[in-house]
């Protein structure tokens, strides 16, 4: 069997249609691609959902949209990962300057 690293996998605005309007009770429509994307991933990477909703609702919705068997896990904590594909997050350069800018600066991509 082969090693596969770990990717972290957000859910609101990278798997579904999430713009900014959360609800609890309610997980946005897949996104078109999601699918074809974690099909390519899954052959060389583990993919588990990171996640601040609930692990069951998560899970049915990954049910519903025929995605689970591509999915290792949904977890809420930092894990181990290879890397991280959020759509709220800021790439560290090492540049603390930079970095404040960015904060500052920053728009999720479906406000942009």
């Amino acid at each position: 069997m082969k090693f596969k690293k770990t990717i972290l996998l957000d859910l609101d605005g990278v798997l579904n249609q999430y713009t900014g309007n959360y609800d609890e009770n309610f997980i946005p429509p897949v996104k078109d691609g999601a699918q074809e994307l974690l099909i390519k991933l899954s052959k060389d990477f583990k993919i588990k959902i990171f996640t601040s909703r609930n692990k069951v609702s998560t899970q049915k919705w990954l049910e519903e949209n025929d995605l689970q068997q591509y999915i290792s896990g949904i977890t809420n904590t930092k894990e181990p990962a290879y890397i991280q594909i959020d759509d709220r997050c800021i790439k560290f350069d090492g540049n603390y300057n930079n970095l404040i800018d960015q904060i500052t600066n920053f728009e999720v991509w479906y406000k942009a």
